[in-house]
């Protein structure tokens, strides 16, 4: 190799370290392809979050005519088992099994309950919704078929999220274990990118054929994508098989312990009221495009992979920033507070009917969540106390996700609510709407005051290791 080719090798590498922020999370224990390998299980969950909060409540609004306050709930159905998402982070932290895993068992369970949910999901959708009155069943099965698809879909989806997140903490070295989660999260937000542009284009013009098509193709690719992240990644522990092994301790035992002290709770509940504060307009941004802005189905689609853009702008920057020593509760409140002009923007965006507005806007709300999510989980990874890794990230997710849930329903009734009570008109609808999104900002006001003793402690812990690294380094 000569002197140029060796330059341009070395110039080629820097520019990856430098330009993709999580280039460096890699270790010769861990390389990079395995690293992107693994997160493919966060692929399949964007791919399925995309059609929940995305696709399908556009669809069952504008083309199926399903009232938003159903959908809300039929969308935040999934969201029931988020509360159980700190338990099976502690049962795969204590798993023993006759293979020697405790990570994998978890993955292909959720992975199966996520493809049953979704194989089923578009026939359930078309008889609740009455197609064509074309569907002869009487409607209660559709409600409970499609209630029970959402739910085997949202089981499946949080058992993989939870289990493969702690398996990747698993995996990687302690002191790149942020950056590792951080990755995993990015290549969530290029799936909902990725499947938000597929759907969009697949689905116009919309037919129920193409929607049957949609789902079920996207419950064969969880399978495929689930199955290729995790092969080959965790070891086989003798050790850990069932026979012989001592007693587990206990869920609550364990859950005291974790939220004993170091303000655990105030943490927990500043997560719940900064995703509330983002998560309320889930179910309403792709029908505020196509109701009041007038879009169509494929446009208001795209809507989805711009507030993924915005996600993965936020978690790119905040990983360059937290991997330089910034402290995460910080960043989680620079988020919230992005927020607020976010909202702004898509409120201001029906009134001058502009749509670089409300796109605007849209990027923005992505960017703040982005700031948010990253900060409040590199907190809680940091803080989580040691062989509970899964514990934690379960905690954090468990109630991010019900909070979102909560939100989500809320969202929709909300809406509902208020558009019923006001004129039978356009004017009225966006009423709806704009209260919503100003509640919304309201919950991120409140999130920011929860978090200042939060970011006081933050800084006094900075504080107190930078004084402490100066007292082992060697006098001059």
């Amino acid at each position: 190799m000569n002197a140029l080719s060796r330059r341009l090798m070395r110039s080629w590498a820097e520019m990856g370290t430098r330009f993709l922020p999580f280039a460096d999370a890699a270790t010769p224990d861990l390389p990079l392809p395995r690293l992107l390998r693994l997160s493919l299980f966060q692929v399949s969950v964007g791919m399925a979050l995309v059609l929940l909060i995305g696709t399908l409540n556009r669809v069952m609004m504008v083309e199926l005519g399903v009232p938003a306050s159903l959908v809300g709930i039929m969308i935040s159905v999934p969201l029931v088992f988020a509360p159980f998402r700190a338990l099976i982070g502690f049962r795969s932290d204590n798993h023993r099994s006759e293979l020697g895993w405790k990570r994998v068992p978890f993955i292909y369970k959720g992975t199966m309950l996520q493809f049953g949910g979704l194989a089923t999901m578009p026939f359930a959708l078309l008889v609740l919704s009455g197609w064509n009155h074309a569907a002869e069943a009487p409607k209660w099965i559709g409600y409970a078929g499609a209630g029970l698809a959402f739910l085997l879909t949202g089981a499946g989806l949080h058992t993989v999220q939870t289990v493969g997140l702690a398996l990747a903490t698993d995996l990687a070295p302690k002191e790149s274990r942020p950056k590792v989660v951080g990755l995993m999260y990015v290549s969530l937000l290029l799936g909902m990118m990725a499947s938000a542009l597929i759907f969009g284009v697949v689905l116009t013009p919309f037919t129920p054929g193409r929607l049957i098509q949609v789902i079920q193709g996207a419950a064969l690719a969880t399978i495929i994508l689930n199955g290729v992240a995790v092969w080959k990644q965790e070891p086989r522990r003798r050790g850990q098989m069932r026979s012989g092994t001592a007693a587990q301790p206990s869920f609550s035992v364990a859950w005291a312990s974790f939220t004993n002290g170091g303000l655990v709770v105030r943490r927990l509940i500043a997560v719940g009221l900064g995703t509330m504060g983002f998560s309320m307009e889930d179910v309403l941004l792709e029908p505020y495009g196509g109701q009041i802005l007038h879009l169509p189905v494929g446009e208001t689609t795209k809507l989805t992979a711009t507030l993924a853009i915005g996600g993965l702008l936020g978690f790119g920057w905040a990983s360059r920033v937290l991997s330089r020593g910034a402290d995460p509760f910080r960043m989680a409140a620079w988020g919230a507070l992005l927020g607020l002009p976010a909202f702004a923007a898509v409120i201001s965006a029906a009134p001058l009917n502009s749509l670089a507005l409300f796109a605007g806007g849209t990027a923005l709300i992505g960017f703040g969540a982005g700031l948010f999510g990253h900060g409040t989980l590199t907190a809680t990874m940091n803080l989580a106390p040691r062989h509970q890794e899964g514990l934690a990230v379960g905690a954090w997710g468990a109630v991010q996700a019900s909070a979102a849930g909560l939100a989500i329903a809320a969202g929709g009734i909300i809406r509902d609510l208020v558009a019923s009570h006001s004129t039978p008109d356009l004017a009225g609808a966006t009423l709806g709407y704009h209260t919503v999104y100003a509640i919304e900002l309201v919950l991120l006001c409140t999130t920011l005051v929860t978090m200042v003793p939060l970011m006081r402690h933050g800084t006094r812990h900075g504080q107190a290791g930078a004084a402490q690294l100066l007292r082992r380094q060697p006098c001059p």
